[in-house]
């Protein structure tokens, strides 16, 4: 395929609307140095050279979409503290709005602190809470979700388990969809696995679902990974699976195929952020009309461009295009 031609496959990204609901935090790096040992305790002693703070979590996501073309608009809970400001100064520079996102006085914003000394990671600190949003909190956030769901053309679940998504918000949400025939796809987590029903893409990784079914699944084989699906799909009903096996590459699913992909050969510098570019990738491939076949080779590959890079970082498009025309990914489809 030409690349004028893929091109023109990447354009129909830029017409979707994608709405991004679950749980949003900071990604906070301090880098510096280690040059000796606390006197006080055998503990490394760090100079602190440069701090940073970016989006992550589900606004990753939003980040990821953003850079493959699309509007996202992120509809989540923060605190109403110094960091939930922070969160939304961030957005802003993006140029993300953030009429989705509620401050709430009863929660505080989701942080996650890195400390590194060159590329080597030291330390991380979470600062969190993920008790269940209070009646008034998941009330505001189901009338958002409401407003917004008409305006967009997809709907991405990201859940962290940090509370923001509940059972009766995803249950309504994917009703709501349906009703309007949008597409839901879903990076899910342990709390509420089997939530997701009739979603259009369920996305977990291997352990995920190991712990989300509680089974054991051979990554190494198709017979076992279709088992664990068809399992998953007793109470989900997805119409399309696709499970991410690391360093086994990814295994897709729906009615009508099936199949298994590996991963191809990096230099890993940081698995962080590699889901939510994954779900990202996938949800507006399938949004653009691609097969399965296609979405999942697509976002296979740009869930291993990410890892490349320290921290948490969205996909970079041109590189991403640039593979998959080397890759050969969109021949013949």
């Amino acid at each position: 395929m030409t690349k004028a031609a893929i091109d023109q496959l990447f354009d129909n990204f830029k017409n979707k609307k994608v709405l991004v609901l679950g749980d949003v935090m900071l990604d906070a790096y301090i880098y510096g140095s280690v040059k000796r040992i606390s006197p006080e305790a055998p503990v490394p002693v760090i100079n602190v050279e440069r701090q940073e703070k970016r989006l992550g979590g589900a606004a990753n996501v939003a980040l990821n979409v953003q850079a493959l073309g699309a509007k996202p608009i992120l509809c989540s809970v923060v605190g109403d503290d110094e960091d939930g400001a922070a969160f939304a100064d961030l957005l802003k520079a993006r140029g993300i709005t953030d009429k989705g996102i509620i401050r709430s006085q009863k929660r505080i914003t989701t942080v996650k602190h890195r400390v590194l000394s060159g590329s080597q990671h030291l330390l991380r600190i979470d600062s969190e809470m993920d008790e269940p949003l209070t009646t008034l909190d998941r009330k505001a956030l189901q009338n958002h979700i409401a407003d917004l769901i008409t305006e967009c053309d997809l709907i991405i679940f990201e859940d962290y388990d940090k509370g923001s998504l509940d059972n009766e918000i995803i249950t309504s949400t994917i009703s709501q969809a349906s009703k309007a025939g949008k597409i839901t796809a879903v990076d899910p987590k342990k709390r509420n696995f089997l939530s997701y029903v009739g979603c259009t893409l369920f996305k977990p990784n291997l352990k995920e679902m190991r712990e989300g079914l509680g089974i054991a699944v051979d990554p190494t084989q198709i017979k076992s990974l279709k088992a664990g699906v068809d399992k998953l799909n007793e109470t989900l009903h997805a119409e399309h699976a696709l499970i991410t096996l690391s360093e086994h590459g990814v295994y897709y699913q729906s009615a009508k195929t099936n199949g298994k992909l590996p991963a191809h050969l990096r230099s890993i510098a940081d698995v962080s952020g590699a889901g939510d570019t994954v779900i990202s990738i996938a949800a507006l491939a399938l949004a653009a009309g691609l097969p399965l076949a296609t979405v999942a080779e697509l976002a296979n590959l740009g869930g291993g461009i990410v890892c490349e890079s320290p921290g948490v970082v969205p996909i970079d498009l041109a590189r991403l295009k640039e593979e998959a025309r080397a890759e050969g990914i969109f021949n013949n489809k």
